[in-house]
């Protein structure tokens, strides 16, 4: 529910600005509907080229000075036409849960980043250009979501619904169930809905519905009405701008007191990357001469809780950093203290090109260290700064405890505490072990375990392969229209966030670790990864800033021990892991449980043989027990079918089989009939 008084002020408003001003601007939204609504054919024998004809006036809706969903999106779809046409069937599919949907969209396009982005560090197929495309193809049913903006609506109209930042699921359904109530409301104001239609044109869509006139309404909200209207409740915005703050637990200030800063940092005196979140920098009002730093008055301004926009300039000519001024300046000194690094800087670049800030004080003549920024200087920057650096906050994750690991993974609990005490101690650890054992899902469950919660925002994902590099793990130059451009790896960024977060423990997971040359993808990281020289910094080759790994960052490797085709571990790789079996898990009091609640006496006589198959395998010189058939190939069922079973033994396990005595026919089939016997 919110308060329609106030919505009715803001209508009042509204249509008088329709007239003069909303609708010439804002029309576009109503065209970009029509001309999707025209063209969309998921069935289009060009899909690339129908998807961009479909998104042609969508304009700053899929596409803003950081953001560029429809821009990527449509590379995607030149280069792999079948697999977006799949994600959109997908995300399009009524008959599943909208966030889930919205979820999977997301996850395929990092898949499709990874293979087709040529060093992109972002696919920005987000929550609002997902509900885009939503609502383009269902304009009578879904809205635009923006968090800053659904958030500032439901303030401004003392909505009941609540919407946290990382609470993704929740805020999708409540901004929903919002601004369906909004929509409700505005089919109420006659005077609106035939003002509407009045202006409505040929090449515009209809809206029975009014869903995309909700949208404008929203916007209207958010970026006007407020302007206009000093009367108009204040929120906290402060607390929405820099949510790491009171994460980092710093005084927030009132608005109105608080200023922002620019500060300039020369990377070859002094680098924000030197320091360590939540700690503090002195900056002399005076340069080594004596004289007054430029814009000294700067200086005496800045007090403490102000907020700093930390940019380092030549080479580097990024914002890399926000701070805080920790103490006003004595004389000589100011103090700040560093809140965040960011994972993903923001080059000068892409901000120079941005009208909204051709104004800064930096901008106009950026001789000096200090610089005064206006309030919606800092908000704009703070957007872009978000776009590629989003905030997780407190998470309401699941708990996972060290008794729900051994219910799922199948290990003995003696097992479960060594791994968890080598890891500790040595911060790098390779789980290997045969096939079917479950490595990739143990692994998770590991962190999960160690975190106490299933917070897969503290966990990334990759994957090595033959033509994986140092460019693609750390940083590295890529092409791009006008040349060549630094881009941040995953690790490295990985790196950055978790040093944002000292007291929470971060863990970096690479499946088939041992696929990758390592040495050339880890470089001058073989000695950073160590234990010892965590936290230790060290200068990079390609932007010359010094880095280090964090101290409360993991990494957790898998390595499949029965492929025969994979070279041996670097042995300078090799000795900053621990090594840590995989077992076939048929014995632990987890299998047996999920084993017994099968109730099945062919599944029962199976494992007895795969047991028997796996001693054989153990002992057999040429093989060894890193070739032994894991428990993982007969689990994740909760009915058990021979047919199922069947399929297993014939599909899975007899083509190892095969490859495990290619040259001993003999007893291949021996335990082809053995393992088939079971059904007779």
């Amino acid at each position: 529910m919110f308060n329609k008084s106030i919505l009715e002020k803001v209508l009042a408003q509204y249509k008088q600005d329709f007239v003069l001003t909303q609708w010439k601007n804002e029309n576009y939204k109503w065209k970009a509907v029509k001309q999707f609504q025209d063209n969309w054919d998921v069935n289009a024998s060009d899909f690339s080229e129908m998807l961009s004809r479909s998104l042609e006036k969508t304009y700053n809706l899929l596409a803003s000075a950081n953001n560029f969903p429809k821009a990527m999106m449509s590379e995607f779809a030149k280069a792999a036409p079948e697999e977006v046409r799949t994600m959109f069937i997908a995300l399009f599919d009524e008959s599943r849960d909208v966030f889930e949907r919205m979820d999977e969209f997301k996850h395929q396009s990092s898949v499709l980043l990874e293979k087709y982005g040529n060093g992109a560090a972002q696919h920005y197929q987000y929550e609002n250009a997902i509900s885009t495309y939503l609502w383009l193809r269902y304009p009578d049913k879904y809205y635009i979501y923006k968090f800053s903006e659904v958030k500032t609506v439901a303030s401004e109209l003392e909505s009941d619904y609540q919407f946290r930042k990382g609470a993704y699921a929740e805020n999708i359904r409540n901004f929903l169930n919002l601004y369906d109530e909004i929509s409700a409301a505005l089919k109420e104001d006659a005077e609106l809905v035939n003002l509407l239609h009045s202006h409505l044109t040929d090449d515009c869509y209809p809206d029975p519905e009014l869903k995309t006139l909700t949208i404008d309404v929203g916007f209207y909200i958010s970026r006007v009405f407020l302007q206009k209207n000093i009367d108009a409740p204040t929120r906290p915005s402060l607390n929405y701008a820099v949510p790491s703050v009171e994460e980092a637990n710093l005084p927030l200030h009132d608005d109105e007191k608080c200023n922002y800063w620019w500060l300039n940092a020369n990377p070859k005196i002094w680098s924000f990357s030197d320091i360590a979140v939540g700690e503090t920098q002195a900056y002399t009002l005076y340069n080594e001469n004596g004289n007054k730093r430029r814009i000294f008055q700067n200086f005496l301004d800045a007090k403490v809780g102000d907020v700093v926009i930390g940019y380092e300039s030549n080479p580097v000519r990024q914002i890399v950093a926000i701070g805080r001024v920790s103490a006003e300046q004595d004389g000589e000194k100011l103090f700040f203290e560093k809140v965040e690094t960011l994972s993903s800087p923001i080059d000068y670049a892409v901000l120079k090109e941005c009208p909204e800030l051709e104004n800064m004080e930096y901008f106009r003549n950026p001789q000096g260290s200090l610089f005064k920024l206006t309030r919606s200087e800092y908000e704009f920057i703070l957007d872009i700064i978000r776009e590629e650096n989003p905030i997780v906050t407190a998470s309401s994750s699941d708990a996972y405890t060290k008794n729900d690991f051994l219910n799922e993974v199948y290990m003995t609990e003696e097992r479960y505490e060594t791994l968890v005490n080598v890891l500790r101690n040595k911060k790098n650890i390779i789980l290997q072990g045969a096939p079917g054992v479950g490595k990739t899902f143990a692994a998770r469950r590991l962190a999960w375990s160690m975190m106490d919660e299933k917070d897969d925002s503290r966990i990334e994902f990759v994957q090595f392969h033959q033509n994986y590099s140092y460019e693609d793990f750390m940083m590295g130059y890529k092409p791009v229209e006008d040349g060549f451009e630094l881009k941040y790896g995953i690790f490295y960024r990985f790196c950055q966030k978790a040093a944002n977060q000292p007291d929470k423990e971060f863990f970096f997971i690479i499946d088939e670790i041992n696929r990758g040359n390592m040495s050339k993808i880890f470089g001058e990281l073989l000695m950073l990864i160590e234990k010892d020289y965590r936290g230790t910094k060290m200068t990079l080759a390609y932007n010359g800033l010094p880095f280090s790994v964090p101290k409360n960052l993991y990494i957790i490797g898998m390595m499949n021990t029965a492929d025969r085709s994979l070279a041996m571990i670097d042995y300078a790789l090799r000795r900053r892991f621990s090594f840590f079996e995989i077992e076939p898990g048929f014995d632990s009091q987890g299998f047996i449980s999920y084993q017994n609640g099968l109730n099945s006496e062919t599944l029962d006589e199976l494992i007895s043989k795969v047991k028997e198959l796996n001693r054989k395998i153990a002992a057999d010189k040429s093989l060894g027990r890193g070739f032994c058939i894991g428990h993982s190939y007969f689990c994740g069922r909760d009915v058990c079918t021979d047919e199922w079973l069947h399929s297993v033994v014939d599909y899975d396990i007899l083509p190892m089989l095969s490859e495990y005595w290619f040259d001993d026919e003999n007893e291949f089939q021996r335990w082809k009939n053995i393992l088939q016997g079971v059904f007779q």
